[in-house]
């Protein structure tokens, strides 16, 4: 048994919340194993006592299905990151979209007495009662990407910023449209009855609003090629002159990229959302109306392995001052052009 897991319940629970913005690169280069050759001397103190093996840490990790590019994504990154550490065993259970199942593996990881618990709920209310009664069986959980309903369901939370992603893609489309007041922007969204789609549109609408535009014609879509496709078939019927596209999901995005081609409309560009690997081969290619795409991290439950380690370790996070592991992280959501797309192309995931 680890430190983290003889201290009581309470210590995992209270420690001040912190908002820490950036990539997931921090964590993983903050606590590799394997120290980056940065050239340095012998004398110079280049890594951190995290990077020495410890403990081992039996970490349990549950998500739900790969069904969609981005959570096919999320658990093959979650799986890479533990293979990069030695005192790292994790156990995956298999993806799944039911509630009644995912808290009976978030029960089996308890039962089992693993040191910590990374967990991607389906649903975040519906897992919230199981959660907490992991942290007050003494283990700590990383809450990864949808949040639980209660404070006291995690140690460390890890998110994408969807308000965030909003922000950035009208911030964009103000960059080349906000001298055009009469430009027509259009939106496809996700799922609208889901926070993160509603979310993202209120951070879209605040940021045209900054250089005085506005949303003129919204669809809804559900994640999918298939829905994508209808949704932005729809749109464009119902608009005849479109200036800008925001499409919050690359993985819909292929439906909305066909609708266009068979439309036969090239008149406006398109920003995606997500990152996914075939939406920047279509930007590096400038032969699409896809521009450019907001990063959705698929590094998230990668970065809850780290944090995991670091907590069951009671270590900190080498970089920073204070002591301990963030209580709240909320990583960037950059836009990928054709000018940076080579810095994000090696890690997008793939549609």
């Amino acid at each position: 048994m680890t430190a983290a897991r003889r201290r009581p319940t309470r210590r995992l629970t209270t420690h001040t919340a912190v908002a820490l913005i950036g990539a997931g690169a921090l964590l993983a280069g903050c606590t590799s194993n394997e120290p980056a050759d940065t050239g340095a001397t012998d004398t110079d103190n280049v890594a951190s006592s995290n990077d020495e093996a410890g403990e081992t840490v039996r970490i349990g990790f549950s998500a739900p299905a790969a069904d969609h590019g981005w959570m096919a994504a999320i658990t093959e990154a979650a799986r890479e990151q533990a293979e990069q550490y030695e005192d790292v065993e994790l156990t995956v259970a298999e993806g799944t979209n039911d509630v009644s199942t995912q808290i009976a593996q978030v029960e089996t990881f308890i039962n089992e007495g693993v040191d910590a618990i990374v967990l991607l709920p389906f649903d975040g209310a519906a897992l919230t009662p199981v959660a907490l009664e992991a942290m007050e069986a003494g283990i700590p959980v990383i809450n990864v990407d949808r949040e639980f309903s209660s404070p006291f369901a995690s140690r460390s939370t890890i998110l994408g910023d969807n308000y965030g992603m909003g922000v950035s893609a009208g911030t964009y489309v103000c960059s080349r449209l906000g001298d055009q007041p009469d430009a027509v922007v259009a939106e496809v969204a996700g799922i609208d009855s889901l926070p993160l789609t509603q979310d993202r549109s209120q951070g879209f609408a605040d940021a045209l609003a900054d250089c005085g535009l506005d949303v003129d014609n919204r669809v809804a879509a559900e994640f999918t090629v298939e829905s994508g496709e209808e949704a932005a078939a729809n749109l464009l019927q119902a608009a005849p002159e479109i200036d800008a596209i925001w499409n919050h999901d690359d993985d819909q995005g292929v439906g909305v990229l066909a609708a266009i081609e068979n439309a036969g409309r090239d008149e406006f560009f398109m920003v995606g959302g997500a990152g996914s690997a075939n939406a920047m081969r279509a930007i590096q290619s400038g032969d699409s109306v896809l521009e450019a795409t907001v990063i959705y991290p698929s590094t998230q439950a990668a970065d809850g392995i780290t944090l995991a380690r670091l907590i069951a370790q009671d270590k900190n996070m080498s970089d920073l001052v204070s002591q301990g592991v963030p209580k709240r992280i909320m990583l960037a959501a950059p836009v990928v052009t054709a000018e940076n797309v080579d810095q994000y192309l090696d890690n997008a995931f793939e549609s």
